[in-house]
């Protein structure tokens, strides 16, 4: 008899259609609907990129789709089947009904993993946090996978991507010494430092691990998409960055959003329009490195860190 294992894919969700964008709005403001204002720059936000289309979600169905496919393909163990699906933080499904939903279908056991490499008590302890409470009132027992980011195949995805953005600057008639690499990774408040949080010290390490594989020699760490809140968030923004970086007459950027593994508004609006913008005013060339998305490379990472949780899971069995 095949015995099921599921796998609780998570991560921060997004609407499925432009009416849904309300709603979202006003559950990642704890229930406080957002002003008319506010509403409309989201609204537009949305609308600039590709027209509307919501790709975040797009691009976490077919993660999920190849996370199950690769973990079931690969797998030595008949025994055992892999059942993926997913819980969103802001967004339907939730955490709590992708938890549920593993119920239904008799699972006793799962892995749960966020689609983020760098572990904060804030971002994915959170998502933890949730899971566990829903896993334990509901009977299944859970693993998670508390990040991922200097996981060799990660690091040599993304290494490969930095290097093809510089073959197109030296293409171009730059030299790769004169491109400043700029890692980025959506912002959290200052607090975290004090909390000890391994976020911000996670993402140094990742970054420094790529510029070594990469042989970069120009970078440096930035941080992008802050909350608009009264609290200090970790800076500098990339927009600042950018503009220091101009004074310093650097003509030539390449933007590496490590802490991202989608297209999504972030990545999108953030820097593909806004900090595009930026660069064009300031005369600089900005490129970005290609998203993970659903990249075979990054499905494998995922895939290898699940099976390492799931190991654990079948040894209570025995």
């Amino acid at each position: 008899m095949t015995t099921k294992i599921g796998v609780l894919v998570m991560s921060y969700g997004t609407p499925e259609s432009m009416e849904g964008v309300e709603s979202y709005y006003t559950h990642i403001r704890r229930g406080n609907p957002p002003s008319a204002e506010q509403l409309k720059e989201l609204q537009d936000r949305y609308k600039a990129i590709v027209g509307g289309v919501f790709p975040l979600r797009e691009n976490t169905d077919r993660q999920t789709e190849a996370l199950q496919d690769a973990l079931n393909r690969d797998n030595e163990d008949k025994d055992f089947e892999y059942i993926c699906c997913q819980g969103l933080k802001h967004a339907h499904p939730f955490i709590e009904d992708g938890i549920q939903r593993l119920a239904e279908g008799g699972i006793k056991q799962a892995v749960g993993i966020v689609l983020a490499p760098h572990y904060s008590a804030m971002s994915v302890g959170g998502y933890i946090k949730r899971a566990k409470e829903q896993a334990e009132s509901l009977g299944i027992q859970m693993v998670f996978v508390e990040s991922y980011h200097l996981h060799p195949q990660l690091i040599d995805a993304l290494s490969r991507r930095v290097s093809a953005r510089l073959d197109q600057y030296e293409e171009a008639g730059a030299k790769r010494e004169d491109v400043r690499v700029l890692f980025s990774a959506h912002s959290l408040p200052e607090r975290i430092l004090a909390m000890g949080d391994p976020y911000r010290d996670q993402l140094l390490e990742t970054s420094k691990a790529i510029a070594e594989q990469a042989g970069v020699t120009s970078w440096q760490f930035t941080w992008q998409s802050a909350g608009r809140t009264a609290e200090p968030w970790l800076g500098p923004d990339i927009l600042d960055t950018l503009r220091g970086l101009s004074k310093d007459q650097v003509e030539y950027v390449l933007s590496a959003p490590i802490g991202f593994v989608s297209d999504h508004l972030e990545v999108l609006y953030d820097l593909d329009i806004e900090a595009q913008a930026i660069a064009a005013e300031l005369d600089m060339r900005l490129l970005r490195i290609e998203s993970l998305n659903s990249d075979p490379a990054f499905i494998a990472v995922l895939s290898d860190v699940v099976r390492s949780r799931a190991g654990e899971l079948k040894a209570r069995r025995q």
